[in-house]
């Protein structure tokens, strides 16, 4: 039986937060220390948002696939739109997921200086509400995902508002995931092992099982925040900045028991990323003689994700 992870995380209660920040923004991130995950309970994102934007996603994912394809962007990267099934693979893997899932990025006015590297939104016609829910969704992510910025500034010992100029037009995204049924003995795994490319990921809990983290000793602990909470992890981007402080770590989504097999598995995480010229350099407290710097060289938020991209067979 595999063990939980949530028996060996304490949730940090988001209530924390207003009465006594330094100890909010320290539980937070000592988690991160020891896991590079969080279970944050007790969040403020307004679960009509949620289940609108759930209900539409598995509207979308419904529709025959000639129909999705239609809105797939090919060259794109998989930024923004569609990606079919079997398309992304983990860093290094032979097999591909098993997934299919939507990208919504951020909303830019015409002419915005990011414009040429943050693609705009693909709109859905054969789904009444999808745009506006997923962009609902999108945003109160974005929101909550700021307010835990300002906990990770604490903690380092940064303004509060250190991230927020740095993520405000960031190029961050909102998946749209669906793990359909399973049949036979395939190859791959609904998600094969990897770390997230971003600064932190925001993810809502599942209906169906199979997420995974690995610990240090190795183990992979199975994790599903419980009914009002958020898992939240560290990506590579932060744990750049941060010398591996705060580590991105390892997980997978794996493929169910022989009882759930003909179910699909939804998720929708939020990725939150950098704007496209933040450059990640490592900041200076997070370096010692027993942590000497490891990226003695700076890399643009951009570069660093095209460079991901190729490694995951998406650009």
């Amino acid at each position: 039986m595999t063990a939980i992870l949530q028996d060996l995380i304490k949730p940090v209660s988001f209530a924390q937060a207003a009465r006594d920040p330094q100890g909010f923004a320290d539980a937070l991130c000592g988690s991160f220390r020891e896991f590079g995950f969080a279970v944050v309970s007790d969040h403020i994102i307004d679960q009509g948002v949620i289940d609108r934007a759930v209900a539409e996603t598995k509207a979308f994912f419904a529709l025959p696939d000639a129909t999705k394809r239609q809105y797939h962007q090919p060259g794109g990267g998989g930024q923004r739109g569609y990606t079919p099934f079997g398309v992304e693979a983990a860093k290094g893997a032979a097999a591909v997921d098993l997934k299919e899932f939507w990208h919504r990025g951020r909303d830019l006015p015409q002419g915005h200086r990011f414009s040429d590297v943050m693609p705009a939104n693909v709109s859905v016609d054969a789904v009444a509400g999808f745009d506006e829910a997923t962009r609902d969704l999108f945003d109160a992510l974005d929101a909550m995902g700021r307010v835990l910025l300002k906990a990770i500034a604490r903690h380092l010992d940064l303004p509060e508002n250190w991230f927020e100029a740095r993520v405000a037009e960031g190029n961050s995204i909102l998946r749209l995931l669906h793990y359909p049924p399973i049949k036979g003995e395939p190859d791959g795994v609904r998600a094969g092992a990897h770390e997230d490319i971003n600064v932190i990921t925001l993810l809502l809990g599942a209906e169906e099982a199979g997420l995974q983290v690995k610990t240090r000793s190795g183990e992979w602990l199975a994790i599903n925040p419980p009914p009002g909470a958020l898992v939240v992890n560290v990506g590579d981007m932060l744990q750049r900045l941060t010398n591996h402080v705060l580590p991105s770590t390892t997980h997978r989504v794996v493929n169910p028991s022989a009882e759930r097999m003909a179910f699909s598995r939804y998720s929708t995480p939020y990725f939150l990323h950098f704007a496209p010229d933040v450059e990640i350099k490592t900041l200076p407290q997070c370096v010692s003689v027993d942590n000497p710097d490891r990226y003695l060289q700076p890399i643009t938020a951009h570069e660093y994700l095209m460079e991901r991209l190729r490694e995951i067979r998406l650009a």
